[in-house]
């Protein structure tokens, strides 16, 4: 996750249902890893999660792209290891020959070996994909069975050098290899496995006549995973998007929601004004709670920063998306410095950790529903001593 109609009311009350902790009631609890149940929620909303999940739910980001490169499935089996209670696997995008595959941007200089390929060298091109110039080399351009000669590497290897040792080690998954490991798992681990996938830049590949929605939903019916109780939620920055797979299939739903002052890339295109900061307004929610069943904001717009960096004061946004029946699974929890408040910070390296059990609890404490995070074990931890006390 980056950065960046239809209305079908009785899927949705369904769907919304099975995801939700803010429509369920007062008086749920969560079974800790202890083995005790206590309240994880303010009073007066229910703590009953995803088909039963604890709440907050603890979703792997890319995998545990904490230890492992992302989207490889050495980075989503490290997650179900670790004991993520949902893998987002992944972060979808097609290639020439219409095929989706796992990468966190279309553009894979950065997280392939693909630069090392003389054979591909011509391949590298200039594209503006939503309104930004890259430079480098793109799956759109790419067969399949060409993709599959690449090799996955570390995307931010200053701030993780110890995930270079696996560069190299993994493939490209494809959509389709996601949906078969995800039942692989399921049955070796005896518990149901959640995926959290996302349609990524979905205008600019609908233009290329690469429509991802019409896809997912082919191969989510092909495996019997479109349906309202199905453990595939489906994510996206664009909301027509959401409201495109609104009416292809009764997957749980969710709009993801970047700073406030942007506008999702759909909405630049229509000529819609509207920005983030509208759509985190009771009106703007109400609006979403139409087609999807929750929301994904930045943690920026749960608790902002002041000027140096430091948290603040927590919005009404928690409270507002669970008066319309929402759930808020905020984005994303690092470890590292620098990707943590300013005042749970340790030292300045950039691989170093920080009081990151700390900020957890600050976001916790909000009534957030989950958090996406590159470190399952730590949210898993953290979650321990919010649940216990």
């Amino acid at each position: 996750m980056t950065t960046q109609g239809s209305d079908k009311q009785t899927g949705g009350t369904g769907r919304r249902a099975l995801l939700g902790a803010a429509v369920l009631g007062a008086g749920g609890a969560v079974l800790s890893l202890s083995g005790t149940a206590k309240a994880a929620e303010p009073a007066g909303r229910g703590a009953a999660g995803l088909r039963g999940l604890p709440v907050p739910t603890i979703i792997g980001h890319r995998g545990a792209s904490g230890y492992r490169p992302e989207h490889t499935f050495g980075s989503y089996q490290l997650a179900l290891d670790l004991g993520a209670d949902i893998v987002e696997a992944g972060d979808l995008v097609p290639t020439k020959d219409g095929h989706l595959v796992c990468r966190h941007e279309p553009e894979i200089g950065g997280t392939t070996d693909v630069a090392d390929h003389p054979e591909f060298a011509g391949r590298r091109t200039t594209k503006v994909i939503d309104g930004v110039s890259t430079t480098g080399w793109f799956t759109e351009d790419f067969t399949l069975a060409e993709l599959k000669t690449l090799r996955a590497v570390e995307r931010i290897p200053a701030n993780r050098p110890h995930n270079t040792l696996y560069n190299g080690r993994w493939e490209i998954p494809t959509f389709e290899e996601v949906l078969k490991w995800q039942d692989e798992q399921t049955r070796k681990r005896g518990k149901q496995v959640w995926i959290y996938p996302e349609t990524k830049h979905p205008s600019y590949f609908r233009k290329l006549g690469l429509g991802l929605e019409e896809r997912v939903a082919k191969l989510l019916h092909k495996y019997g995973k479109d349906k309202r109780n199905s453990p595939v939620i489906l994510q996206s920055f664009e909301p027509t998007s959401i409201q495109r797979l609104n009416t292809l299939v009764d997957n749980p739903l969710v709009v993801l929601l970047s700073s406030a002052g942007s506008r999702p890339w759909d909405f630049v295109e229509a000529g819609d004004p509207r920005t983030v900061a509208d759509l985190v307004k009771p009106k703007g929610l109400r609006e979403i709670a139409g087609y999807a069943q929750g929301i994904g904001p930045t943690l920026d717009l749960v608790i902002p920063k002041d000027a140096s960096g430091n948290l603040t004061t927590p919005t009404t946004l928690v409270e507002d998306a669970h008066a319309v029946g929402l759930i808020l699974h905020p984005y994303t929890m690092r470890n590292e410095n620098p990707f943590l408040p300013a005042g749970f910070r340790k030292g300045t390296d950039p691989d170093g950790y920080g009081d990151v059990f700390g900020a957890f609890q600050r976001y916790f404490a909000t009534g957030i529903d989950g958090v996406f995070t590159d470190n399952a074990d730590t949210g898993l931890l953290a979650r321990r001593h919010f649940v216990n006390g």
